[in-house]
């Protein structure tokens, strides 16, 4: 890599831990809520949909201010409004206003993926791309397997409101480091690797829509969306046949992710009291609220999403080497075969149950930088935003339909088999997609 790529990786590395750990952090959170306001958990969950919801389908508006503004002021900005978000947590004196808090949170979260994705398909060298999506996931997946253990071990020397000012704390100074950071973030589009940033003034220096259009012949007017008219052209330039199979195999990614990685925790410990037990390791007061969330499974949950890391290292390197779109069939068939193995693994004993734990660990999270590298291989640069925005309004918007599926499931199914089989359905069917863009020429 050279002085760019370091610099953008570092960035969105940040940046990307920071948002998986306020989104994990708030579980955590809410077993302290519901003592201190006195609500029962379905208001409590009403009120944290609030936030998650507009996390989800923030992704399309973020997407467009990320083509219209770049990439930069829109990372700094959410960290900035993430930072606000849980300073004000440390002031709400009802439930009600805690939703007013979590919305800000989830409208700021909402523009990272389009933007810091964006970022790391235009400004870094195609040779090491795959490589810092890798690095990029594997922060992403530190937020989401640390942050809601260190938020726990927060709680354990100081009140929750100060622990909620010390995380937002984190997020602003990351803002203000992030302003001063120099990079080219079209440095992957103009083929000026390998350049000093700061020789030309860096990203201030290079409007990223007039280098867009430079680059790729696209007509900057075309590139901006001002009106409803240029949302349904820009959405009819990105939606070629070939993004249109992609935007499908992301949504149906999603509708796993979020169906699996919702309910694994529950299904984990089913598995495992059946094994060894109602066991409760760890430094949380047994008879407390933190011991609640914290049995067994959790710290099996933690592990697998840590191992997940590694998979992310993987997948990354795959995507230098292969084209994205063959990893991912590849990965949804070892992913579905992984889903329908994991009852029979579960019954089998506890050494079974966490080597298929980690096999899932590994397997869904070496998919996502296979993904990312397939939406900006099926975008076009000036539409980048606009394109992640589509793709991550799929995974996170319609894929929270993913636990919603699951849930009904588990709750009419005569077994947990039924439950994966459903899984797996949404991974066979995104790998039959995949394997469209394999089998044909549809690359812009």
């Amino acid at each position: 890599m050279n002085a760019n790529d370091r610099s953008i990786t570092g960035f969105v590395m940040v940046a990307h831990g920071l948002v998986h750990t306020y989104e994990l952090s708030v579980p955590i959170l809410m077993t302290v809520w519901l003592l201190e306001f006195s609500v029962t958990a379905a208001v409590l969950g009403a009120v944290v949909t609030v936030g998650y919801g507009l996390f989800g389908v923030g992704a399309l508006p973020g997407g467009l201010l990320v083509d219209r503004y770049g990439s930069r002021r829109l990372i700094v900005g959410c960290l900035f409004g993430m930072g606000v978000a849980f300073l004000s947590l440390s002031l709400v004196p009802h439930v009600a206003t805690i939703a007013l808090a979590l919305g800000i949170w989830g409208a700021a979260a909402s523009v990272y993926h389009p933007a810091g994705l964006a970022l790391i398909s235009n400004g870094i060298d195609p040779d090491t791309r795959g490589t810092v999506f890798a690095y990029h996931g594997m922060a992403g997946n530190a937020g989401i397997a640390f942050g809601p253990l260190a938020t726990a071990l927060l709680l354990l020397v100081a009140d929750w409101r100060i622990v909620v000012v010390v995380l937002g704390g984190l997020s602003v100074v990351a803002g203000i480091v992030g302003l001063s950071i120099d990079f080219d973030e079209t440095a992957g589009l103009t083929g000026s690797m390998g350049t000093d940033p700061g020789a030309d003034g860096g990203n201030d220096a290079i409007d990223s829509d007039d280098v867009a259009s430079a680059s790729t012949g696209v007509d900057d007017e075309k590139a901006e969306i001002r009106s409803l008219g240029d949302l349904i052209d820009g959405t009819r330039r990105v939606f070629t046949l070939g993004f249109s199979l992609v935007f499908l195999v992301v949504m149906f990614n999603g509708l796993f992710y979020r169906g699996m990685l919702t309910f694994l925790p529950e299904l984990l410990n089913d598995f495992l009291v059946a094994i060894v037990g109602d066991v409760r390791p760890g430094v949380f007061d047994p008879d407390g609220a933190l011991a609640e969330e914290f049995d067994l499974s959790r710290y099996v949950y933690v592990g697998l999403l840590t191992v997940g890391i590694v998979g992310q290292y993987v997948g990354g390197r795959l995507t230098d080497r292969i084209e994205p779109e063959r990893g991912l069939v590849v990965m949804l068939l070892v992913l579905s075969a992984i889903t329908l193995a994991f009852v029979p693994a579960s019954r089998a004993g506890l050494v079974p149950l966490l080597a298929i734990g980690a096999a899932l660990g590994f397997a869904l999270f070496a998919m996502q930088p296979l993904t990312q590298a397939t939406i900006a291989a099926y975008s076009p640069p000036e539409s980048r935003g606009l394109s992640f925005g589509f793709t991550y309004l799929g995974i996170f918007g319609i894929g929270a339909l993913g636990a919603t599926v699951v849930g009904v499931v588990l709750t009419y199914a005569a077994s947990e088999f039924t439950v994966f089989l459903v899984l797996a359905g949404f991974t066979l069917t995104a790998c039959t997609l995949a394997t469209v863009l394999v089998s044909r020429d549809l690359r812009p």
